[in-house]
């Protein structure tokens, strides 16, 4: 019987929704495969010498887990993993280096201003490079999080306010502001798998709205546009799967707007919890879970 040694958990904000991701993939995995779900601590190594895994599904969310950190450890261990690998990882997280891949090659994503803390007086003339590069309404977001983690839409009035609450970064993304429908699509390996639309109840797709069931975020599935539109998001979610190196699954962000597609990150190691959108699009294409996990797990390999 394969032994499949889940990673999950880990020191990020994301922790609780790796938890979640890995308990759903263990209740699946269990019943056909042997498996063990192992913290990236330090007991790792000691779990995976005692166990002898002959695969491990990565299941982390968040920095350390989807930034190429852990991906290196991996590596060095030299043991298949799944997902994407350490540069690939590391372009799609961090979002001022995957914009400007994006823009090199022609995708479409918002515009943005790369700020850091160090050399910041509290005065109009960031709000006068705001108004002339982006203007407001504008949102401000950690460079290397995920899950919509410490995401603020500002206005004129509330932006100093919000900002105070990044200060525990030393850089972050000051991006303009796209209106409009929120699209994500699903790649699995070079395959367009689909496209799912989200209605939020709330004022955008926050961590809530990703994650609670009180939040009630309507999931539109096929997606209600002209088939060429479809096409054209499908086919711009692989370039940017393909131009950043990724393996395995991703899951790209589109704002839709004024038919144009705003790609606003990939996500190299989507959630696979009961909300997530990934297993949705791949079950609306007629592959159950278990399938969808064991084809990322006949992908995992190593030098990603």
């Amino acid at each position: 019987m394969k032994k499949i040694l889940i990673l999950g958990g880990g020191i990020s904000k994301e922790r609780e929704i790796s938890l979640d991701t890995t308990k759903q993939v263990n209740n699946i995995l269990k019943k056909k495969y042997k498996t063990l779900i192992s913290e990236p601590n330090q007991n790792l190594k000691k779990n995976i010498k005692k166990f002898k895994p002959d695969v491990i599904f990565n299941g982390l969310h968040g920095r350390y887990g989807e930034d190429g950190y852990i991906q290196s450890v991996l590596e060095s261990l030299k043991i298949k993993y799944t997902h994407s690998g350490v540069l690939s990882s590391f372009l799609a997280m961090n979002k001022v280096l995957s914009k400007s891949i994006f823009i090199k090659n022609k995708i479409l994503t918002p515009k943005y201003i790369k700020f850091s803390f160090k050399n910041f007086e509290r005065n109009q003339d960031l709000k006068k490079r705001i108004k002339k590069k982006l203007n407001f309404p504008i949102v401000i977001k950690p460079i290397n999080e995920g899950s919509s983690v410490d995401v603020f839409i500002c206005n004129e009035k509330n932006f100093y306010q919000n900002l105070k609450k990044l200060y525990k970064y030393e850089e972050i993304l000051i991006e303009e502001y796209i209106p409009g429908r929120e699209i994500q699509v699903a790649i699995l390996g070079n395959r367009k798998l689909g496209a799912i639309e989200l209605k939020p109840k709330r004022k955008f797709y926050d961590y809530k709205a990703k994650y609670s069931n009180n939040a009630n975020t309507e999931h539109i599935i096929p997606v209600k546009i002209k088939q060429n539109q479809i096409s054209k998001v499908l086919n711009i979610a692989l370039k940017a799967h393909k131009i950043l190196g990724c393996r395995g699954v991703t899951r790209s962000d589109f704002k839709f707007y004024k038919n144009k597609f705003y790609l606003l990150e990939v996500n190299t190691q989507p959630g696979m919890t009961k909300l997530s959108l990934v297993p949705e699009i791949a079950a609306f294409q007629g592959i159950d879970f278990l399938n969808l996990l064991e084809w990322i797990l006949k992908d995992a390999s190593l030098n990603r």
